[in-house]
């Protein structure tokens, strides 16, 4: 038995045992996944009492009409200040896979909205830049974002007590990223429930690309224990990437540019 790249090469015979042994371990996983989600569908749920209004390329819109008459709502909570140049790009990591996913999370009763605390006008511009096509609203003048952990005072990150993913810890930036979940029956009077929120390494349920890379002899290579995701960059920034064709805005022109300021980002670097 020799050794390439540090992997011991042998018969067929002896790699089909190993994966077999291995694909024991992988079912038991799948198992204890379905359990999980099983529990997670059994959470109770909260009452959304609090009346919350976004700034939407359609005009306001409250909390129940972004559900757009289905009964579940997905909102990506997507790190995008006021006054940042771009947005996150491990947030944008996760929006990629939007696109091509909601046709399929409609046919399953649910809506997806991406929501940040940036003007929608800024939101528009990277929108545009990123050649995305999913809803992103803006929640800023609301406490949406700092009612679901996402977003968080000047003085709590001075301080490093910042409230996310369930406990208090210091935090690099004043916005985080997050995945909610929530419920209402149709009809518009419907109450609008809050089932389910995760943050930190929860949101990776949004990285398709990551359960793949995870197949591959290598994986993901991450060599940061600080920032695991710096090598992540915004779609359009990796060397030799093409550029995607803009999506259309209602409120901003092809060739507008951003004054703002750069941002940041609490994962990884432009």
């Amino acid at each position: 038995m020799t050794a390439t790249h540090h992997h011991p090469i042998v018969p067929r015979s002896q790699w089909l045992a190993a994966r077999q042994a291995l694909l024991a371990r992988e079912k038991e996983l799948s198992r204890q996944q379905d359990q999980l989600a099983a529990e997670r569908r059994a959470l109770p749920w909260v009452r959304v009492d609090k009346p919350y209004t976004f700034d939407t390329t359609a005009g306001p819109r409250t909390l129940a009409q972004l559900f757009d008459g289905r009964r579940q709502l997905l909102v990506q909570h997507f790190m995008f200040g006021p006054g940042w140049e771009q947005g996150c790009p491990s947030c944008s990591y996760m929006a990629d896979h939007i696109d091509g996913m909601n046709i399929h999370l409609a046919n399953r009763d649910i809506t997806l909205v991406v929501v940040s605390r940036a003007p929608l006008d800024q939101i528009e511009r990277f929108r545009q830049r990123m050649g995305w096509r999913f809803q992103w609203v803006s929640s800023l003048g609301s406490d949406f974002n700092h009612d679901y952990g996402v977003s968080f005072t000047t003085e709590q990150v001075a301080r490093g007590e910042v409230p996310y993913n369930y406990t208090v810890q210091r935090f690099p930036a004043e916005e985080a990223p997050g995945i909610s979940v929530f419920h209402k029956e149709p009809g518009e009077v419907s109450e609008v429930f809050h089932t389910y929120s995760t943050y930190g390494r929860g949101v990776e349920v949004m990285m398709g690309t990551y359960p793949l890379i995870d197949l591959t002899p290598v994986g993901r290579n991450e060599p940061n224990p600080e920032y695991t995701m710096d090598w992540v960059r915004h779609h359009d920034r990796y060397e030799g990437a093409a550029p995607f064709q803009p999506a259309p805005s209602p409120l901003v022109a092809p060739a507008q540019a951003s004054g703002a300021t750069a941002g940041g980002c609490c994962h990884a670097k432009a």
